[in-house]
C-alpha cells in the first residue's frame, strides 16, 4: 500500500510524516523556519503588528479598558467592541494557520487581559478539543510590551508532543463532577506533577507590543507571578478552531464512554455558529439537555446586540 503522508488526518506540523510533508510542500526559507519551531517547540513568535497597525493596541486597551469592572479578564469582548474583532480577525494570524495546520481557521472566543492572569500551568486541550484532535491553537498578542517583572506567560518547550489526557485517565468524571471541582482537585495537581516527570525547559513569553504568539492546542502554558506591584500587562488572547471538525469540552466529558460536551462554537468572522463536520461530512450535534443549554447560550450571545467601538 503506498500511504500517502498527507492523508492522516491530524495537523501536518505535528505529524509523525511532518519532515517528509514539508518538503513536498517546498516551503520559503521564513515558512521552514516556522513550520521547524512549531513541529519542535508547539510556538512561534512573530511581528504581527506593522507601525501602520499598531495603534489599535492603544486602542484597545482604552475601549475595553471600563468592561473589566475589578476583574482581570473580559472575555468575548468581540461582541462588544468592532477592534477586538477585527485583531481577532487579523488576516496575517489566518493566513499562517492555513499554512500551519493545512486548513481555514476560524476564532471562536476572545479573552482581554489588563493585567497577567498568574494562571497555573495547564494545557487548552483539557478546556477544548476537537474531533480530530489537536485543530485548536491560541494566539497570545502583546498590547503592550511584556517583561519579567509584569507576570509574563510562560511554557513548557515541546510539551505539546505529550499525550492528550483525557478525564478519565486523570482520575475524574468529567461528565458527573463540576468543573471548577475537578479542575482544582484532579486536574492542577496532575500537571503540576506531569512538568516535574518530564523536565521540559520552560520559557517566558517576553513579546514586544504588536507581537504574537502562537501555541498548539496541547502545549502547557500558565502565566507568571506579577513581581512590580500595579504592573499592567494588556494582551489579547483568540482560540481558534479549524475547518471540519467536530468540537467539544473535555473537562466536563467522558468521551471514552460516549458522554461528551459537545461545542457549538461561534465564527466570529460570521457571527454565526460553526456546523460541525466529520470527514467532510455534516455531523448532527445530539441535542441531549446539557447540549441544549450550551446552544441556548450561544444563541444568545449571536442574536446580542450590536457592538461598539
Amino acid at each position: 500500500m503506498n500511504y500517502q503522508a498527507e492523508t492522516l488526518n491530524i495537523p501536518w506540523v505535528e505529524s509523525p510524516f511532518f519532515e517528509e510533508i514539508l518538503d513536498r510542500r517546498n516551503p520559503t526559507p521564513a515558512e521552514r523556519e516556522m513550520a521547524l519551531s512549531y513541529n519542535k517547540n508547539g510556538y512561534v513568535i512573530f511581528d504581527l503588528l506593522g507601525a501602520e497597525e499598531i495603534s489599535i493596541c492603544d486602542s484597545i486597551i482604552e475601549q475595553i479598558g471600563p468592561l473589566y469592572a475589578g476583574d482581570r479578564r473580559v472575555m468575548d469582548a468581540w461582541r462588544r467592541n468592532d477592534l477586538v474583532m477585527r485583531l481577532a480577525c487579523q488576516p496575517k494570524v489566518l493566513s499562517v494557520l492555513k499554512f500551519l495546520y493545512g486548513r481555514d481557521a476560524f476564532p471562536f472566543q476572545t479573552l482581554n487581559f489588563n493585567i497577567g492572569t498568574e494562571q497555573k500551568t495547564h494545557s487548552d486541550t483539557i478546556h477544548f478539543n476537537s474531533i480530530p484532535a489537536r485543530f485548536m491553537c491560541g494566539v497570545w498578542v502583546a498590547l503592550e510590551d511584556v517583561g519579567t517583572d509584569n507576570g509574563p506567560l510562560h511554557y513548557y518547550q515541546g510539551s505539546h508532543k505529550l499525550p492528550i489526557y483525557t478525564a478519565a485517565e486523570i482520575g475524574f468524571s468529567g461528565a458527573s463532577i463540576s468543573p471548577d471541582v475537578s479542575y482544582k482537585k484532579y486536574y492542577e495537581p496532575f500537571v503540576e506533577k506531569l512538568m516535574v516527570a518530564h523536565s521540559l525547559p520552560k520559557r517566558l513569553g517576553l513579546l514586544k507590543k504588536g507581537q504574537a504568539l502562537i501555541w498548539a492546542a496541547n502545549l502547557f502554558h500558565g502565566g507568571e507571578p506579577i513581581l512590580r506591584p500595579g504592573a499592567t500587562r494588556h494582551s489579547q488572547v483568540t482560540h481558534y478552531y479549524f475547518k471540519d471538525t467536530v468540537n467539544y469540552t473535555p473537562l466536563s466529558s467522558d468521551s471514552e464512554i460516549g458522554r461528551i460536551l459537545y461545542r457549538a462554537p461561534a465564527n466570529i468572522l460570521n457571527n454565526a455558529i460553526e456546523p460541525a463536520r466529520y470527514l467532510d461530512r455534516p455531523f448532527r450535534l445530539p441535542l441531549n439537555r446539557r447540549f441544549r443549554a450550551f446552544i441556548r447560550e450561544r444563541l444568545k450571545w449571536t442574536k446580542a446586540g450590536s457592538k461598539t467601538a
